[in-house]
């Protein structure tokens, strides 16, 4: 597991507008640019760090969110979580502890001809060893904000 210094940390932090000029975070942290600059790349090149633009949800039409809790029938669960994330639709997959072994997070959208049903139909039936599957349709978030992958 790679460490994150408090540097890296704080760094981090500043990018949580993720437009903020490396010049004004270097100038907070009283550090160099160039210090910032490189720092970033190498976050982003370990995978530790990844600069992107989310969506509130609630602003895109035809657009649904659907939390899926998924008991499988193997234990192989990192194995599993990475298969799911491969679907189309899927944003995220976690392994977790409780009645659950995976949770999915989906997106769906009318415009992309991705519906709950389709994704069941067309998706879902691609992974082997799914005992069990609860869906959580997203009716109204608040503080909530996905990447837009379709």
């Amino acid at each position: 597991m790679k460490k994150i210094d408090d540097t890296n940390k704080a760094i981090i932090k500043q990018l949580s507008d993720g437009r903020k000029a490396y010049s004004a975070i270097a100038e907070e942290l009283n550090i160099t640019e160039n210090t910032v600059r490189a720092r970033v790349n190498k976050l982003i090149e370990e995978g530790v760090l990844q600069i992107s633009g989310l969506v509130d949800p609630e602003f895109v039409p035809g657009l649904q969110v659907v939390m899926m809790g998924v008991k499988l029938k193997t234990m192989d669960l990192e194995r599993k979580a990475k298969e799911f994330s491969r679907l189309r639709g899927v944003i995220s997959t976690v392994v977790v502890t409780g009645r659950y072994d995976l949770i999915v997070q989906l997106i769906l959208s009318e415009e992309e001809n991705l519906s709950l049903l389709d994704f069941f139909k067309y998706e879902l039936v691609k992974i082997s060893e799914v005992l069990e599957v609860e869906t959580f349709v997203v009716y109204q978030s608040h503080n909530y904000r996905i990447p837009y992958i379709l």
